[in-house]
Formats: C-alpha cells, structure tokens, sequence
C-alpha cells in the first residue's frame, strides 16, 4: 500500500509539472498580457453573397479586403492567421475602435461582448479536444459584426468548426443568404457552441472510463487520471461560463445592427450555453464523487489490511505470552522440569488460539475475511 501511494504521488507530481507550462497561457492577467508573435502565414476568405448569388474570393494581402466594406451585399472575411500590422490596417479601414483592436491581439482574455462606435464585437474560444493528449485545446476567436459585413480573425490555419456554415452559404434556400449580417453573426456563435458539445461528450467519455477503473480495478493512477480530466474541466468552465453572460449582453443590447427576429435565436444559443454550463457542473460533480469513491475504496482496503493484522496479532499473543513466562531467567518455575512440560506449553500455544478464533467467530468479527 505504501509502494501504490508512492507511485501515485510521483504520478501526480509529474502530471502536474508537465501541466504546468501548458496552462499558463490560460490565465489572463490584465495588467501583463503575453506578447503575441506574428503569425508567419495567413489566409484571408471572403464570402460575398446576397440572396441570388455567392461569391468566393481568396486573398494575398489585406489591403484587398478594403473593397468590401460598403458593398451592398453581406460580406463575411474571415482571416486565419493573426498579424498586427494587417489587424491594425483593417480595423483603420472598418472603423473598429483601437480598444477592440487591442482584444484582438491579445491571448488567454476571458470570452465577452462589447459595442463601439457601431460595431458589435465578441469574443469566445473554440474548443477542440485532443485524443492523444486527452487536453482540451482552445483557440481564441474574434468575431466583428458591422454593416453588411462580419469580420472573424482565428489563430489556427488548418481547424475550425465553420465547414457546415460555408456549405449552407452555397445552398439558395439557406437562410442566411437572406438573411442580414447579424444572422451570419448568430450562425458562427451558434456553431462554436453547439461544438462545446462534442467536446463535453468526449470529455465524459474519459469520465467514464476512469470510472469503470476505480470501481472495478485497483489502480494508483486513477486518481491521477482523475486530477488530469478535472484540469480539463477547469478549462472548459472558465470558457463555457462567460459565453453565456456574453450572449445575455447581446440579448439586452438595443444596437441596430442586431434585428428583433435574430434576438429570438440568440435566446436559443443562451439555452444551449446553459445546458452547457449545467453539464459542466455535473461532471465538476461527478468527478469529485469519483475522487471521494477512491479514497473511500482506499480506505476499506487498509481497513482490510489492519483487521487481519489485528487478528494475527491477536492469535499470536497468547504463544508470546506463554513462550515469554517459561523463557523468564528464575530458578523455580512451574513445570519447568516436567517431562510433559513443553507439550501442556505447546498445547496451550495451540488451543487458545483456536478458542480465541471460535470467540470471534460467533461474535461477528471474521466476517468479510
């Protein structure tokens, strides 16, 4: 039992150093924020549409994107690849606030919802989960919502959760393409929520195989394991949770931008993001029973252990006793020169143990043994 801890211990230092590195860029300190390096590629995508036609273009540079802006179709550009300079050209030319240019270079910040100058902005995180790694992963998004335009700037090149919504940009009925650009806004936030599903669910798949270990396997890493998912779970509260007081703040907003049919299926994402965070807090739940249940289970098994112990110690007193009396250096001792001496010692050795075995068994105490 020492060994088991032992190892769980070296176990739980390790997981929690090599953890370590990896979570600090989740913690966002407003006073320092780490500085964000150039990315060295960049994608630029714009989808201009209306409801009778769509088109596709592909961008070198970002001065390119410019001729969107007063168009009279809807135009979404969508830019993977974060630089400053290109951030700070597009936001002079769409007349986004420097404030909200300032969140758009920024990392690890807390998921949230401004209005300036006419322009609605959000932020959020896209949540994927790594299978080798069992982490979950997070990649900050920023999404612009203007006139007849939206603007989304994504770190990761080669991921995102929008191939379904660019496939319904193509379809004539689809309802975005006759819809205005807060529809499209709706549409990226709904899509990055519904994929907190899949995320969760992969999640709780993990959950539930430690589960299945701690009940019917007997293994010092599976408290280990459980310390592991539970960091994961941190990570996805302190996304999921903001999401839901960000959509709140653009239900409540009177902005122009946002029409009163397109609220309506904002209050159907803030449904989604509070089922979200109710099975966050289940799972919080769940894995803290599960922590609880081993300890328990530890418990019993040394509770186990000490019994026998006690009742070998037990059985084993009276030889020690009668073993030590006979052993005494005196000159006069009962039986000492008895030829049957050492055979009443030996007997007596034997038999009270034996009595002593019957005495607990009718008194209960060697069940379970």
């Amino acid at each position: 039992m020492l060994a088991e801890t032992t190892d769980y211990i070296k176990q739980l230092f390790d997981v929690t150093h090599s953890k370590a590195k990896s979570r600090k860029e989740r913690i966002f300190n407003p006073i320092y924020s780490p500085k964000r390096e150039d990315a060295g590629e960049v994608k630029i995508c714009v989808y201009e549409y209306d409801g009778h036609d769509i088109r596709m273009h592909q961008l070198k540079r970002v001065e390119e994107a410019f001729s969107f802006k007063d168009n009279a179709c809807i135009s979404w550009i969508n830019i993977d690849g974060i630089r400053q300079e290109d951030i700070k050209q597009i936001c002079k030319h769409f007349g986004v606030h420097s404030l909200i240019e300032e969140d758009i270079l920024s990392m690890g910040q807390r998921p949230k919802m401004d209005e300036v100058d006419d322009i609605l902005y959000c932020l959020l995180n896209m949540l994927y989960f790594n299978e080798e790694t069992i982490t979950v992963e997070q990649e900050q998004i920023s999404i612009i919502l203007g006139k007849n335009f939206v603007l989304t700037f994504q770190d990761d090149l080669e991921r995102d959760v929008f191939n379904q919504l660019r496939e319904r940009l193509k379809m004539n009925s689809s309802k975005i393409r006759h819809a205005r650009a807060d529809y499209l806004a709706y549409s990226l936030i709904d899509m990055i929520v519904d994929h907190y599903f899949i995320v969760m669910d992969k999640l709780s798949d993990k959950l539930e195989i430690v589960e299945e270990e701690i009940i019917h396997g007997d293994n010092a890493e599976s408290l280990a394991h459980t310390n592991r998912l539970r960091k994961e779970l941190i990570v996805l509260r302190r996304n999921i949770l903001p999401v839901r007081d960000m959509i709140s703040s653009l239900i409540r907003s009177d902005s122009d931008l946002l029409d009163e049919k397109v609220l309506r299926y904002f209050k159907d994402v803030q449904d989604h993001i509070t089922q979200a965070a109710d099975m966050v807090e289940n799972y919080r739940d769940m894995m803290m029973n599960m922590q609880d249940l081993y300890l328990n289970k530890a418990n019993i098994k040394m509770n186990e252990i000490m019994k026998v112990l006690a009742l070998v110690t037990c059985l084993m007193a009276p030889a020690t006793v009668i073993g030590g009396i006979f052993g005494m250096n005196f000159d006069k001792i009962p039986y000492l020169h008895n030829q049957y001496g050492f055979w009443i010692a030996v007997s007596l050795m034997l038999l009270i143990p034996v009595y002593m075995v019957f005495v607990f068994r009718k008194r209960g105490w060697l069940k379970n043994m």
